[in-house]
């Protein structure tokens, strides 16, 4: 059974009524933040691209959205007329085409506009990194060793054997693109798709390199550092401008994307800016209160705990959480939970002092004892309901 479609104003996050300039705003903020380019590998997130793609093509056209509105997808399933197929649809066109003014490209978004627009870039790499939970608070150094192409010295990133050079694809005439037209109830309706014969290039490569074998680069190992600033959190990616993927065409390299996984610690959570932890309290710390020792990532400090303190007292300590990423002038709080700790072995002397310190101060163990040997009191003791016999009278 085929997976149900989403409503496509759900789907950009917009009321049936919204604006034209709502719709488009809407789809900007999807189609930037699942773009393949920013989410390389990221099945999840391209289906997610396309999604939000076909809703907009549907529903920043007057004509498509009134019958959209009218009935729904069923408008363009065949039984109304119309029969639209986004299989084919090249979603990053339609992309670059809203966003190619405001980034200029710069994320290879601008596929759109065909070879007018200029060499594309490189792909983005995505790779990952494991630091600990310090360094991510202080941040860190850390090196890669990464498979990494660079432009081959044989054929200077032409693909083609020395001596001679690419031709234009006679398919596509350079653009790197084919367009289909099909009738529809609107008119003629146009599918872009990457041309076949030249894989998007423009170009095609009569006499291959041999030592590059027609790719224009050579795959070595490489070590990259990666600098991870203060205040990162967990998941988060640290981009290396032109350490992705080279350009197909002459164009800019694209970007390396370096996740970052936080280890767990044993003392602290985090939450945002703020750390949490908890500082046990010895019985007579807790009475009596004093001075205690409590561990801070930015080393152990001394705190003056208030006599009579009681067990999930939480205290906090301004300044010894996590700096913020966009302002190192601001740094979060930690806030400690004090657990006051129960012994588990008393020698006769303690226990003789613990005795004396309980009759001293309301003595709960003798009153405890009196009450047992005293019996429960007769009233308001509730008495045994009488079983109530079942069968004939």
């Amino acid at each position: 059974m085929a997976e149900q479609k989403r409503d496509y104003y759900e789907v950009l996050g917009v009321e049936k009524g919204a604006s034209d300039d709502a719709i488009k705003k809407a789809y900007r903020k999807l189609a930037k933040k699942y773009h393949p380019d920013m989410n390389p590998g990221d099945k999840e997130a391209e289906a997610r691209f396309k999604e939000a793609s076909e809703a907009y093509a549907v529903l920043s056209d007057t004509d498509k959205r009134r019958q959209y509105d009218q009935f729904g997808h069923a408008a363009f399933d065949g039984s109304h007329g119309q029969n639209m197929d986004f299989s084919g649809m090249d979603f990053t066109d339609m992309f670059g085409d809203i966003f190619g003014d405001l980034f200029g490209g710069a994320f290879g978004f601008g596929g759109g506009r065909g070879r007018s627009a200029g060499p594309r870039r490189g792909k983005s790499l995505l790779a990952g990194v494991h630091i600990s939970f310090e360094e991510s608070i202080f941040g860190c150094e850390k090196e890669l060793e990464l498979n990494l192409k660079d432009e081959c010295s044989t054929c200077h990133g032409s693909g083609a054997k020395p001596g001679t050079s690419k031709d234009t694809c006679t398919k596509c005439g350079g653009k790197g693109k084919v367009v289909y037209s099909q009738q529809s109830l609107f008119g003629m309706v146009q599918n872009v798709q990457t041309c076949p014969d030249c894989n998007g290039t423009g170009f095609v490569i009569k006499e291959k390199c041999t030592d590059c074998h027609g790719t224009g680069y050579i795959t070595r190992r490489q070590r990259i550092k990666v600098s991870i600033p203060a205040g990162i959190e967990d998941g988060q990616r640290v981009r290396i401008a032109g350490k992705g993927e080279p350009s197909p065409d002459g164009g800019q390299r694209g970007d390396l994307l370096v996740e970052v996984n936080i280890s767990s610690h044993p003392i602290f959570q985090r939450d945002g800016l703020n750390l949490f932890s908890t500082a046990p309290l010895s019985y007579a710390q807790a009475a009596l209160g004093g001075e205690v020792r409590i561990n801070t990532v930015y080393g152990d400090v001394v705190y003056d705990v208030k006599p009579g303190t009681q067990t999930d007292t939480r205290i906090r300590l301004k300044g010894k959480g996590v700096p913020s990423l966009r302002n190192k002038n601001i740094v979060g709080d930690q806030y400690v939970t004090f657990v006051v700790q129960v012994p588990t072995s008393l020698s006769s002397e303690a226990k003789d002092l613990l005795a004396q310190f309980d009759a001293a101060s309301g003595d709960s163990l003798g009153k405890a004892k009196e009450d047992i040997e005293a019996g429960p009191s007769d009233k308001g003791t509730p008495q045994p309901k009488k079983k109530k016999k079942w069968g004939k009278k």
